[in-house]
């Protein structure tokens, strides 16, 4: 077990069994003002988020002891701490699968120090703004209460379906959405299989919030889901 605490840091559990790995993200996240503890086993890992009281999870899928999905579930059965899970590269399904177990971003391996912090920092936006009703994003604004959406201040038109699949990839902003959980929030568990209704909507959605010169907004991950763009910097 590895405890590094700053003064006042964020919590952040590691719970990773390949030494090299847990040891970067210890010394990155140390370096970064973060308070970190890191557990090699599913066992301690899940002791460790009770004792330590984390407020994000860096939580790696291939553990020794138990699989990272059934540590996830065992979080989530208490837990609304915010998770990233470690994956294979190329392994999209162990994605797909986390994410709608609740998972809230995931990173692939090898990742960059950049890449590592933007995802903390997007776990920490999402857990500060769950209960907000007017939410802010780069250019784009939306009033969840009065069902009204501006862009750089002004009033856009969306349909009823085109609001609820911006209100949910705002919600979670930063973060991939998989298809699977747009289309049961947005049209229900009978359409889970109906990836073309997404795309289409997805497509009039972009079209609606397009800005000459500027980068798409929602960022498709193949296979998976989408993403609005992170607009913060480093």
């Amino acid at each position: 077990m590895s405890d590094t605490r700053a003064l006042g840091g964020t919590r952040v559990l590691v719970i990773e069994d390949e030494k090299s790995v847990s040891d970067f993200l210890v010394s990155t996240l140390k370096a970064h003002q973060y308070a970190v503890r890191a557990e090699p086993t599913a066992t301690a890992g899940l002791q460790a988020a009770v004792d330590f009281r984390p407020e994000v999870v860096i939580l790696d899928l291939g553990l020794p002891d138990m699989s990272g999905l059934a540590v996830l579930e065992k979080i989530r059965s208490w837990s609304k701490v915010s998770v990233i899970v470690l994956t294979a590269s190329g392994s999209d399904q162990d994605k797909v699968e986390a994410l709608d177990s609740g998972a809230d971003d995931y990173l692939t391996k090898p990742f960059s120090v950049p890449e590592l912090l933007a995802r903390i920092r997007v776990a920490l936006r999402h857990s500060a703004s769950k209960d907000d009703t007017r939410i802010t994003h780069g250019r784009i604004e939306i009033d969840l209460d009065g069902h009204r959406v501006f862009l750089d201040k002004r009033p856009i038109k969306l349909t009823a379906t085109e609001f609820d699949i911006l209100r949910i990839l705002l919600k979670n902003s930063g973060k991939v959405v998989t298809h699977r959980t747009l289309l049961k929030e947005v049209w229900g568990p009978n359409s889970v299989e109906h990836t073309q209704y997404l795309r289409v909507y997805v497509g009039y959605l972009r079209k609606k919030l397009a800005v000459p010169g500027a980068a798409d907004l929602i960022v498709t991950e193949p296979g998976i889901g989408y993403r609005l763009l992170d607009v913060t910097s480093d």
